[in-house]
């Protein structure tokens, strides 16, 4: 049996990538399909690459969206994520395969082995300890290969994670809660202990904004599940409180208070400072960088924490819109078959084109089961959509079912498939996406897919479908107020 495997690396252009893509294209074993390389750069001049390989270009939109970018784009059955600063060993496509082809299709995720050198002449420093933590983390993508199917089931990376953390672990968890199980494998990849600079440890506290979705979207025990430990949250949040105690109360003639206060700080600073200086090399540098930064940590973490429970509650804007088609963009002629028919709906052609303007790509998600019925052919529904897409200007994807309710296929409305692929050819994640149309099936696909939905009701539509979108999704009376609705202009 042989492994169908693509390989997805999200970079920003380190001087690692190439011979990690020379390891993989000469390595011992099957050879993947496709060797995807995202460039997350916003911008710059093309990578240095050897052939053999394609790269995409997410925009420097985080890895997140780079990964989601590269899965999407790939066909194989499996995609193994590795990211382009580790080292594979030279059989690396042959451990993947013994890793691979053995597991049932209730696994859908298996976990490589990482390993981090660390100097054997020395303590190791702060940032490097920090990176041999990656040797017992669950779920990361340093070496992680998952089934395709379960990535569209699970709608791929959530791009709320603009950082290379948490992102991993809330995509295995939704899998997981999915009835999945993910598997560790035993292939071994390197991921070397690079230094950082003196600020490295502060600017790593925006990792608290991460922790504050993963807590929104999973509960207050998502680290026990995920098994990330407890933080240290509570005590930064205590020191930060004495800390501007200690500053505050002399101003309201509280000395003692103050006095307490500051003993308070300086006893938790202490202990953290303590705590991060015993197991490192101990060197006048890095004493002082441990003082400097255990000082800043607490309310940088608290703050980080407060922006991104303040961001996990306020609504997205949508990053995608996409359309139902009939009695959404054009006035229903049912089986339509005629593009002298076509009458878009009144004002919806100056909204498309200015969300087009707005840089927000667009598509539409139709089912058109006239095709099925013998009612339409399909040259007649590609001259109709020929004529909307004159009339309305390129959509970035469409996705029509021409299956009836009977066939049985994952596209056809209130099913995803077609939500999901929408998002898949914008290169989006389907919960950046939402979903306008005027039935409830646009809104049970929307919903199943991850995305959001706005209904906007017609005569045609019934009440039950315009009681569960009050409830789960949005109602709006028009096009204009849906985009309102949706957080997009109008």
């Amino acid at each position: 049996m042989t492994l169908d495997y693509s390989v997805v690396i999200p970079t920003t252009g380190r001087e690692t990538l190439r011979p990690l893509l020379e390891t993989l294209l000469g390595g011992e074993g099957p050879r993947p399909a496709e060797i995807l390389v995202v460039d997350d750069r916003p911008g710059g001049s093309e990578l240095d690459l050897p052939g053999g390989v394609r790269v995409l270009r997410s925009g420097g939109r985080g890895p997140a969206a780079a990964r989601n970018l590269g899965w999407r784009t790939a066909k194989s059955e499996w995609i193994a994520f590795v990211d382009d600063d580790v080292v594979l060993a030279p059989d690396w496509p042959r451990q993947l395969a013994a890793d691979l082809l053995p597991l049932p299709p209730e696994v859908a995720a298996s976990q490589g082995r990482i390993t981090v050198p660390l100097p054997a002449d020395r303590r190791p420093a702060d940032d490097e300890r920090g990176t041999a933590g990656l040797e017992h983390a669950r779920w990361i993508t340093a070496d992680m290969a998952y089934r395709r199917a379960a990535l569209a089931e699970a709608g791929g990376f959530d791009e709320r994670f603009p950082r290379a953390f948490r992102e991993d672990s809330d995509l295995a968890l939704r899998v997981s809660e999915a009835g999945h199980r993910i598997g560790r494998g035993e292939r071994l990849t390197t991921h070397p202990a690079r230094r950082a600079g003196f600020l490295y440890s502060l600017k790593s506290q925006r990792g608290n904004a991460d922790n504050a979705v993963m807590r929104h979207k999973h509960g207050a025990l998502w680290r026990q599940r995920t098994g990330a430990g407890p933080g240290r949250l509570g005590r930064h949040a205590l020191s930060t409180v004495a800390g501007l105690a200690a500053i505050v109360l002399p101003l309201v003639r509280q000395r003692r208070k103050a006095v307490l206060a500051a003993a308070l700080w300086a006893g938790l600073t202490a202990e953290f400072a303590t705590r991060r200086i015993l197991p490192g090399p101990r060197t006048p540098g890095e004493i002082a960088r441990m003082v400097v930064t255990s000082a800043l940590i607490p309310p940088a973490a608290c703050y980080h924490r407060l922006r991104g429970e303040l961001a996990a509650r306020r609504p997205r804007p949508p990053v995608a819109v996409l359309f139902d088609r009939d009695d959404t963009l054009i006035v229903d002629v049912p089986y339509l078959d005629d593009p002298a028919g076509v009458r878009p709906v009144p004002g919806a052609v100056d909204l498309v084109r200015r969300l087009r303007e707005n840089g927000i790509p667009v598509g539409i998600v139709s089912n058109q089961s006239g095709v099925a019925k013998g009612l339409i052919t399909p040259d007649r529904l590609a001259a109709v959509n020929a004529r909307v897409e004159e009339l309305f200007g390129p959509f970035g994807t469409w996705q029509v079912c021409v299956h009836d309710d009977g066939d049985g296929c994952d596209c056809r409305k209130p099913r995803p498939g077609m939500v999901l692929r929408a998002a898949g050819e914008l290169g989006v994640d389907p919960a950046s996406c939402v979903v306008i149309g005027d039935t409830g099936a646009d809104v049970e696909a929307a919903l199943a897919a991850g995305a959001r939905a706005v209904l906007v009701p017609t005569a045609r539509t019934l009440g039950p479908e315009i009681d569960r979108a009050r409830r789960d999704a949005a109602v709006a009376r028009d096009l204009a107020e849906a985009l309102r609705v949706a957080g997009v202009a109008g």
